[in-house]
């Protein structure tokens, strides 16, 4: 039998849940972390929200996500987006772990501009166990953008409050950016490593036949193979390489054609299907998008 999620609607809710009392804001809440105290009875529970969580803490605060486990032993930023399920692994007593987790409701951010661009800030489906880890001065900056935050939840709502708050939500975000860029840098010869691996993937996949039984490979194939999520695959390969995880596949699949095109006379339509393509046409459109030529033209020149 499953372990039934305990969902969270509001912001009202999540603080009834948590025995906080009434937020003074009803679509955006600071939490204290160390107030937030766990008994054996929560491990093994199950909790998800409609609201985007950005949480700080300083030391081990064990938990699964999706499908992943870490045991976090230093200073970190984690993110969750509405509808991401975690579960907790462990007892939390009061004071144990220092930290904000800050909660916002997406109705916040509707109909303002970073609203739109939430998908910018992908870290957001990063698995638990690429957090972002913080230096003592990031994490007083952040913290800095959390009393602003903190401030502006605390004064009564006016016509400039939505504004002002979204504003210093975009700074910290922004903030964020910034310091996964520098985790990237200083993670480079690692990365480099799964830069290689990818391209080994692609070389076996190919090799093995899977491009005819299975089809293309996809992000979550690569993403899996290399123990990272999709988005941190992606994002890694473009600070790397300057191209996403999709761009690799794709230039793969035409370094591929280009080959089979100039090796072989198999009919174009061929050609497609055995790169995977259900149908030529696509394989033609993305040929010329990064050729410059139809798969044809190519072969002829």
């Amino acid at each position: 039998m499953s372990t039934p999620i305990i969902h969270h609607k509001s912001i009202s809710q999540l603080h009834e849940k948590l025995g906080l009392g009434k937020p003074t804001h009803p679509l955006i809440t600071i939490i204290d972390v160390s107030k937030m105290a766990y008994g054996e009875e929560h491990v093994g529970m199950k909790f998800s929200s409609d609201l985007y969580c950005i949480a700080q803490k300083d030391k081990s605060c064990a938990m699964d996500y999706g499908r992943n486990s870490y045991d976090f032993d230093e200073g970190v930023l984690m993110f969750t987006g509405p509808q991401q399920v975690f579960t907790l692994r462990k007892a939390q007593a009061l004071n144990e772990v220092q930290g904000w987790m800050l909660y916002f409701h997406p109705d916040l951010i509707r109909n303002m501009p970073l609203g739109a661009r939430m998908g910018d800030y992908s870290f957001f489906s990063y698995d638990v166990y690429e957090a972002l880890h913080l230096s003592d001065q990031e994490q007083a900056t952040l913290g800095h953008c959390i009393n602003l935050i903190q401030t502006e939840i605390s004064q009564r709502i006016d016509n400039h409050s939505q504004q002002v708050l979204v504003s210093n939500i975009e700074l910290l975000l922004n903030y964020c950016l910034r310091y996964y860029e520098r985790q990237f840098n200083t993670r480079a010869a690692q990365n480099k490593d799964v830069v290689s691996k990818v391209e080994a993937l692609l070389r076996d996949y190919y090799k093995s036949g899977k491009l005819l039984e299975a089809g293309q490979p996809t992000i979550a194939y690569l993403a899996e193979a290399c123990f990272l999520s999709p988005n941190y695959l992606s994002d890694l390969l473009k600070k790397e390489t300057g191209k996403t995880a999709k761009d690799h596949i794709n230039d793969f699949l035409v370094e591929k054609a280009k080959d089979m095109l100039m090796g072989s006379n198999e009919p174009i339509s061929g050609i497609a299907y055995a790169l995977g393509f259900n149908y030529p046409h696509y394989f033609s459109r993305l040929f010329k998008s990064k050729t410059g030529l139809t798969p044809q033209a190519y072969r002829e020149n």
